[in-house]
């Protein structure tokens, strides 16, 4: 009978420390320290997250307070201006990035949203069919879904390229815009100006704030609620065996997100008014919170959202483990567009209406542009939420410290070109530092 073998004989030799670059810090790491050493490891390897967008957030305002008049980027007025400006652009990054995962794109996105704020602004109006707020939104939204099931019908089921489908809806969307624009005697500019509940409600969307009492009052129940999720979410996790991050990260995590909610709060309680009084917390901010909340939990923490990523990183391993490629990816243009029909209400409430000066075209990109600074992958497999709200406040940063500068706007679409280059550049440069770090040791 032959001997067994060895335990020793059966470890590869080749194996090095090196290895545990591919294994995620949550993994191996049973001490803060542990993760902090693993982060680094993972940093080296060329996966450095949201950090580089951190920096460049800590850069933009570094540098546009000290040129701007007056120091006034950082002032709390701006600030909240700054966070308003950028919303619609972190809502469509974050629609952009259900099809980004899978190494898809969607260039009707700008479209998609300019049509979904003008079913709503139109079916509000009181002079024509007088419908509540919700109803309005809530055929906007579907509308926009509606779209993206097309759209994602034809790309998954005809296996039609997803950039050729996207662009002839771009072109479609802007026509089916100004014939929506030309419906009712408007003249193609609906508004949202006037006394009407409906009306300023979806106004207020944008323009609208909390009082400052329940603004401190709602922060620390959204912080109690995150905090229980995280804290509930990883013991559990921990009691079963699972992975889990070391408590004393969660706790980290937990106070973090405390630090930064009181300080949002705070500024936006400053009253930012030259006359009168104008403060408390704007609805917009909870509105984008929400929006991030659900999709970061649909997309980290489910079995869809697992199907997406493993779709992304290898379609072909995905069909073989039995995942449905066609509704996963359908599903996911469904999804693009539902939130593009978000940051288009957003859109709409910002402008005070619609006109036909949308700029659908110009918006998509900032939308892209916007989820890859942030840190997502043009190429499928990498992304989280959070890089859509990250990289629509550089895009946002951008915009409004060359807007106090005066700066002429052929410079900012110069400068937000640069820095979308430069994140194109940081993410192959990552890709090809992590896989020719794998091949070395095969």
């Amino acid at each position: 009978m032959a001997q067994a073998e060895a335990p020793e004989s059966r470890i590869d030799p080749t194996a090095s420390a090196e290895a545990a670059i591919v294994v995620p810090p949550e993994i191996v790491a049973q001490s803060l320290g542990e993760w902090f050493r693993a982060w680094l490891v993972r940093l080296r390897a060329g996966q450095s997250g949201v950090l580089p967008v951190v920096l460049g957030l800590v850069l933009i305002s570094i540098v546009f307070t000290a040129i701007s008049p007056n120091n006034l980027f950082l002032s709390a007025g701006n600030l909240v201006n700054l966070f308003q400006q950028s919303a619609v652009f972190m809502v469509l990054a974050m629609a952009e990035i259900f099809v980004l995962l899978l190494g898809e794109i969607d260039l009707a996105t700008g479209f998609t949203a300019g049509v979904g704020g003008v079913v709503a602004v139109q079916l509000v109006q009181p002079v024509t069919t007088k419908w509540p707020w919700w109803g309005a939104i809530a055929v906007a939204l579907l509308v926009c879904a509606l779209i993206g099931l097309l759209q994602g019908t034809l790309i998954t089921r005809l296996r039609l390229s997803s950039l050729i489908v996207t662009l002839a809806g771009s072109l479609i969307l802007s026509g089916v815009l100004l014939i929506l624009l030309g419906l009712g005697p408007f003249s193609g500019y609906p508004s949202l100006l006037g006394r009407n509940p409906n009306i300023l409600t979806l106004y207020k969307l944008m323009w609208g704030t909390i009082d400052p009492v329940l603004s401190w009052i709602g922060m620390a129940l959204v912080v109690i609620a995150v905090g229980s999720f995280l804290w509930l979410g990883d013991s559990r996790r921990r009691r079963s065996g699972l992975v889990a991050p070391p408590a004393s990260l969660t706790i980290l995590k937990i106070a973090l997100i405390a630090v930064v909610s009181v300080v949002v709060v705070a500024i936006c309680n400053v009253n930012r008014a030259n006359l009168g009084t104008l403060e408390g917390v704007p609805w917009v901010i909870p509105i984008v919170l929400a929006v991030l909340a659900v999709w970061m939990v649909l997309i980290q923490r489910t079995t869809f959202g697992r199907y997406v990523y493993a779709i992304g990183g290898n379609p072909e391993a995905a069909r073989r483990a039995g995942v449905n490629l066609a509704a996963i990816r359908t599903w996911c243009f469904v999804l693009c567009a539902f939130t593009a029909g978000i940051g288009g209400l957003l859109y709409a409430s910002y402008l005070g209406g619609m006109s036909n000066n949308f700029n659908g075209g110009q918006i998509v990109l900032y939308a892209i542009a916007a989820a890859v600074i942030g840190g997502t992958s043009l190429f499928g497999g990498r992304g989280k939420m959070l890089h859509g709200v990250l990289g629509g406040l550089v895009i946002g940063g951008i915009y409004n410290g060359m807007y106090l500068l005066a700066i002429d706007v052929k410079w900012q679409f110069i400068v937000t070109g640069l820095v979308l280059l430069v994140a194109v550049t940081i993410d192959a440069l990552s890709r090809r530092s992590a896989t020719s770090g794998s091949a070395a040791r095969v």
